[in-house]
């Protein structure tokens, strides 16, 4: 282990790795059960498990029918889960998602209203293709995503515990979208690319799910195994080489931060002390899912462009110039693997 940033008691570092160890099987046990269902994916299927251990939200990136819907609809089942599924579209309206009030009339024939729940309500929300639904009903959810309560009336409806957002984008559809404001992009702890299954993966999805049999996937968690979970990653320690490795990275990923040679000039926009926040979230996240009990520079390395992508932007001479953001944080990250 290495040494944490307050050095906590022996008895303390001991309840944490009898924690660790029990924390470890039940989500070795989760993974395997959502491969079960989900084939091939495994750096999708793990960071979207980070991403929950974490506490956050993920922002899951890829063309239609790469099983985004089906990885959302697994884990729901697999962590025990209340999950509900919202189908974004253009004329989506705000009281579709966080429900709106009626008027009710009683047996003494008094009226009064009462608030019916949306979907929101739910412990883990799929919004899918969450950029075809206007600016006004993407901001209905910023809230919900951020401060895990709505208001509607005037009056305060707190959000189950827990909360996640798993949203879906679709890359290459954009006619007709509304691309998500950086404020909520921001809210999002990882941007997560899907990609098309390997050669093995999807002979497998052939056999798999053309048969006369469907495979279910089977509950391994609660709701409460999850949060404490959540919890026992907040507790990691963690070094400071990994914390230093996180500010320098964060910090040079901005026009007006630490400067580096060849890259700050070519950012016009970069991330907050959020990305810091979320890095260091995901990196114990990713140390727990790997049976460590602390990170290292290999999570902070790993994790950087899921976390620090969507947070930034390049200037347009750099893109016309051919600079990607993956180059670009690629060149970032080989400093601190070097």
């Amino acid at each position: 282990m290495t040494a944490s940033i307050a050095q906590a008691p022996t008895a303390l570092d001991d309840a944490i790795i009898r924690n660790a160890e029990a924390t470890l099987e039940t989500v070795g046990r989760a993974r395997e059960a959502i491969h079960t269902v989900i084939f091939g994916q495994e750096d999708v299927v793990d960071l979207t498990l980070i991403t929950l251990l974490a506490g956050g939200h993920g922002l899951l990136v890829g063309v239609p029918g790469l099983a985004k819907t089906k990885l959302v609809d697994t884990l729901g089942t697999v962590l025990g889960l209340d999950a509900r599924r919202i189908q974004f579209t253009p004329d989506l309206m705000p009281s579709d998602i966080l429900g709106s009030e009626i008027l009710d009339e009683g047996a003494d024939r008094r009226r009064s209203f009462r608030f019916v729940k949306g979907p929101v309500f739910a412990q883990l929300l799929m919004a899918d293709e969450i950029n075809r639904a206007s600016p006004r009903t993407q901001s209905a959810l910023l809230q919900a995503m951020q401060e895990h309560h709505v208001s509607v009336g005037g009056e305060r409806h707190d959000l189950p515990q827990p909360f996640h957002v798993l949203a879906t984008q679709n890359p290459v559809e954009q006619e007709g979208t509304y691309p998500l404001p950086e404020a909520q992009l921001d809210r999002f702890l990882l941007e997560i690319d899907v990609g098309y299954p390997t050669r093995e993966a999807e002979r497998r999805i052939l056999i798999e799910t053309t048969g006369a049999e469907d495979r279910k996937p089977v509950t391994v968690m609660n709701a409460e195994a999850l949060m404490n979970a959540q919890r026992l990653v907040r507790r990691l320690p963690v070094g400071e080489s990994v914390v230093d490795a996180i500010l320098d990275l964060v910090r040079s990923a901005r026009p007006e931060g630490d400067r580096v040679d060849g890259v700050t000039d070519k950012v016009l926009w970069g991330p907050g002390p959020r990305a810091s926040q979320a890095l260091m979230l995901a990196v114990r996240a990713r140390a727990l899912i790997e049976g460590r009990v602390a990170p290292s520079l290999a999570d902070v390395v790993a994790l950087a462009e899921p976390v620090l992508k969507h947070r930034m932007a390049l200037t347009f001479s750099a893109r016309a110039d051919g600079e990607t953001l993956k180059g670009v944080i690629g060149r970032l990250t080989s400093r601190l693997a070097g």
